[in-house]
């Protein structure tokens, strides 16, 4: 934290960065709401360095670094998840090209088979990036899944419990069936795991391959109503928690 003669005022600094008008700030600075470095600040006068200190509001991170871009993208089917292909398949680099500056220094957050549809992460914060995809976070995405059939009731809790594929054992957190028609049913599924097609060998394994698959969430990032090719920026609230998440 910055001395009292140097740095720019708190309040100022949380206003600038979207988070509430310099008078709403200062309530939250009274009411202990705000921490830099780790300490929580309750004086109106503090002054912080907004390049180098950690600024939370409510236990999320405070982006106030500009430069950093993180952005939802609705990856569409038959597309694939780099950000180029050397053989000219359509890819994620694709969509960013021309509508996102620097794109070149963007790491995708964890990646989709081609045949799978649904929510990608793309951000220049490489930390931010691999920590996402650390099984170690536990961060966790949800799927919606159409299966062959019906499903019993007893699936979920055998999912849970772990399968055993050929590289390990594997389980997931939540299961839960949404719809069903004659011949089909849609199942949502979250873990926090990201080996490769690892909702499509886990649905298999227990005799339900999958037909289509969208991811709908990774942390508190929801794919919403977002249209597939379309990015969109993250906003101020879903960029802290997922900061928050990888403890960031």
């Amino acid at each position: 934290m910055a001395d009292s003669h140097e740095g720019v005022r708190l309040q100022k600094v949380l206003s600038q960065a979207g988070v509430a008008s310099r008078r709403v700030a200062e309530k939250m600075i009274l009411d202990g709401r705000v921490e830099v470095d780790d300490k929580v600040v309750t004086e109106l006068g503090t002054r912080v360095n907004p390049d180098v200190s950690v600024i939370r509001v409510d236990g999320a991170r405070v982006m106030v670094d500009d430069t950093l871009v993180h952005l939802a993208v609705n990856k569409p089917r038959g597309m694939h998840s780099t950000m180029s292909d050397d053989r000219g398949r359509p890819c994620i680099g694709d969509l960013v090209e021309h509508r996102v500056r620097g794109n070149k220094k963007l790491f995708h957050v964890g990646r989709l088979d081609a045949d799978t549809e649904g929510l990608m992460l793309l951000t220049n914060d490489g930390e931010l990036a691999h920590r996402l995809m650390h099984p170690s976070y536990e961060v966790p995405k949800t799927y919606l899944a159409t299966v062959a059939g019906s499903v019993p009731r007893g699936l979920g809790r055998k999912l849970r419990a772990g399968i055993d594929l050929d590289d390990g054992p594997a389980r997931v957190d939540d299961f839960a069936v949404v719809d069903a028609v004659p011949g089909k049913t849609m199942v949502r599924v979250t873990l926090h795991e990201g080996r490769k097609r690892i909702v499509r060998r886990l649905l298999a394994a227990v005799g339900y391959p999958v037909l289509d698959l969208v991811r709908t969430e990774i942390g508190e990032v929801s794919l919403g109503d977002q249209r597939p090719n379309s990015i969109r920026p993250l906003n101020r609230k879903e960029v802290g928690a997922l900061y928050k998440a990888v403890g960031l």
